[in-house]
């Protein structure tokens, strides 16, 4: 069972702490106080599996790749939204379910369009967004990444 809490300092410290298999690794995050700021700001929210921290996600510019403004890739009346699984679960078949929560707890307090942002080397997470009714309408690169930006219209 999923279940969504407000992110704590705690918390944030483990997943600042989670390191991920190549090519993977790119979504590595580094301790310090500012990431920490981030984590624990109103955007961010904590989900945990079986009492355990399964993952987060954030919503809002939180969720937008900076670069991806000089693109214009985030105009228009969507809610961003990104997300982070613990890295032992990736992989395992639990990303359906994980996002439909992390979906149905947004649905809570907005009903409108959503938007996403997934590096182009992630296969698994960009299948799963389709699967999931996300359609591919632009991309972006940041050095040397390039970046796909998904819609699911409501």
């Amino acid at each position: 069972m999923w279940i969504a809490k407000r992110m704590t300092e705690k918390s944030a410290i483990k997943i600042l702490g989670w390191k991920y298999d190549k090519p993977y690794d790119f979504y590595n995050q580094v301790l310090s106080g500012e990431a920490i700021l981030e984590l624990t700001s109103k955007n961010y929210i904590l989900i945990e599996k079986d009492g355990k921290i399964a993952g987060f996600y954030c919503t809002g510019k939180d969720a937008q790749v900076p670069v991806g403004h000089e693109y214009r890739a985030y105009d228009g009346d969507y809610l961003d939204l990104g997300l982070g699984m613990r890295p032992d679960l990736t992989g395992k078949g639990l990303g359906k379910a994980f996002m439909e929560f992390i979906i149905e707890e947004i649905r809570h307090e907005y009903a409108g369009n959503l938007r996403l942002t997934v590096a182009d080397f992630n296969i698994r997470a960009i299948r799963l967004y389709e699967n999931l009714g996300f359609l591919k309408v632009q991309d972006f690169s940041r050095g040397s990444t390039k970046f796909n930006v998904m819609v699911k219209d409501e």
